[in-house]
């Protein structure tokens, strides 16, 4: 066997690290580590970190009908879970009404299924909105989904200024790695740039972006890719909603962004540090940011491409490293995969442990008492100094092709990841990379789980309800405010009001979709 050992990302593995390897990297540990809270935030976002609260434990869960994830996000709440995190079917994702032809048998499976204001009211019946963050894991109809929770919030009584959570919002890699996009980039970031103001005005306490590494992570990327590319489209974002007249320091304090965590275990926790130190930079020196615009904090979520549907099991161990991972690194907000996700969406009783492992690691392993534990490591100093320089000169490279939108149109992103992944798989096959219970450790006695499974009286509820809605709403008052929205997509004004408006009176996610692709389009990617 080769001595030649690297990371993911390709960097060298020396034997032993001592003060010297970190003196050939350039570490200052003035400039480069500062303290816990400060510039350039590689120690983390806040001073005392989880001695003065644990991060916040947002269980992702999403299934069937509204009712149906109600009962599972009070479950959660009754469990101990601190925030909620909603994951949408595709129709919902891609701004289609559950009963368009293009729907069937999606409808409800691989997330809630939202059509209009009701269903969200029924998702969120009974949990207070001025008193639970919520994030919505939702990309081309983000301010579709946040204007009905603003809606839903306002007939609890709740104003718009109390409420807090987050949208994904961030459509850049959908393109490069997952897909669930509608429009092409331009509009779409205009969408993006529409949310930021909009929010900055009525919605001040909600986080207008969530600027997403994990997809392209789970697509194949490695961990300096994730890091450079997320950061590309951060700046990509920030540049857009700069030129579309904003200041930086109005919005920038509200972004957030969304890592994967992976099984190499030091490698991730030295990624989650140099994401924080090179966007800093880039804030302060590119931007001329404030202290709160270049502070990084972020959502992580345990890796799903790293659980196997062999030995499930074994995946409660895998995720349990990965959080810990994360907390080592800082993470802001957790979720932590259940075991049977590589098979289907979890049981009660594989979310009920998922949980247990982030409370676990909070309060019974010590971790939390000490901020930033793994500072003055020089393996983890290495590394992070490392990864920093390689995401860095990605970032040069995405400049120079003219920024993220352009870097994504060639296929760059794609191209990358899918030869990052291609390096994986092989060398799975080859047995060089050990997955326990997959190449190594076979067991072929697998027993056969309880898995969850989505009702077809699910989907038919589903659709029966939309149509019911459609029949029973104002016609005309739907139609002319659908009609404003077109007209205000066709000019520049900002498209959230129209679109609450519309919303209001009980237009559907699907039909305030369908105004903005005639006059927007679809994209097709050309590669």
């Amino acid at each position: 066997m080769s001595d030649d050992r690297r990371t993911d990302s390709g960097i060298e593995l020396q034997p032993v690290y001592t003060a010297h390897d970190l003196d050939a990297r350039g570490f200052d540990p003035v400039r480069d580590l500062g303290e816990p809270g400060e510039l350039p935030y590689t120690r983390g976002p806040y001073p005392s970190m989880y001695r003065g609260k644990l991060w916040t434990m947002r269980q992702y869960a999403g299934m069937a009908t509204a009712e149906e994830s109600n009962k599972r996000y009070r479950y959660l709440l009754d469990q101990g879970q601190t925030g909620l995190s909603v994951a949408f079917d595709l129709p919902t994702q891609m701004g289609l009404d559950s009963d368009h032809p293009r729907a069937e048998g999606e409808v409800g499976k691989t997330g809630v299924a939202i059509d209009s204001v009701e269903d969200l009211a029924r998702m969120l019946e009974g949990i207070p909105l001025d008193k639970v963050s919520t994030s919505m894991t939702i990309n081309a109809t983000a301010p579709i989904l946040l204007l009905m929770y603003e809606l839903v919030a306002e007939e609890q009584g709740v104003p718009a200024s109390d409420i807090s959570g987050t949208v994904q919002n961030d459509i850049l890699k959908e393109y490069a790695a997952r897909g669930t996009y509608i429009y092409p980039p331009r509009p779409s970031m205009r969408l993006i740039t529409d949310l930021f103001a909009y929010c900055g005005e009525h919605i001040p306490k909600w986080n207008t972006i969530s600027i997403s590494g994990y997809h392209m992570r789970e697509a194949g990327s490695t961990a300096g890719q994730e890091i450079a590319f997320t950061l590309a489209d951060g700046i990509a974002y920030v540049q857009a909603a700069i030129d579309a007249g904003l200041t930086v320091d109005d919005f920038a304090p509200r972004l957030s962004f969304f890592f994967a965590c992976h099984m190499n275990f030091f490698e991730e926790i030295a990624k989650f540090r140099a994401a924080r130190r090179l966007w800093a930079r880039i804030m302060t020196e590119r931007f001329g940011g404030i202290v709160k615009s270049a502070m990084l904090r972020f959502h992580t979520q345990t890796g799903g491409a790293t659980l196997t549907a062999q030995q499930p099991e074994n995946n409660i161990v895998r995720t349990a490293l990965e959080a810990l991972a994360a907390v080592l690194g800082g993470t802001q907000s957790l979720h932590t995969n259940a075991y049977d996700e590589a098979l289907a969406l979890p049981t009660e009783h594989s979310a009920t442990i998922a949980l247990r492992t982030q409370q676990i690691i909070g309060y019974e392993t010590g971790v939390t008492e000490t901020v930033d534990p793994v500072a003055g490591s020089y393996l983890v100093e290495s590394l992070t100094t490392e990864l920093e320089s390689l995401a860095r000169d990605y970032i040069d490279r995405i400049d120079e092709m003219g920024g993220a939108v352009v870097a994504i149109e060639r296929g760059f992103y794609q191209d990358e990841i899918h030869e990052a992944a291609f390096r994986i798989q092989k060398a799975i096959e080859s047995e060089e990379r050990i997955i326990v219970g997959v190449n190594r450790f076979v067991d072929t006695d697998d027993k056969a789980m309880e898995l969850l499974q989505v009702s077809s009286a699910d989907t038919d509820k589903q659709i029966e309800r939309v149509r019911a809605l459609r029949a029973s709403r104002d016609g005309s008052a739907v139609t002319a405010a659908l009609a404003e929205v077109k007209t205000v997509a066709e000019g520049t004004r900002n498209l959230l009001p129209p679109m609450k408006e519309a919303l209001r009176v009980r237009a559907t996610l699907g039909e305030v979709s369908d105004v903005l692709r005639a006059v927007f389009g679809e994209y097709r990617p050309a590669y």
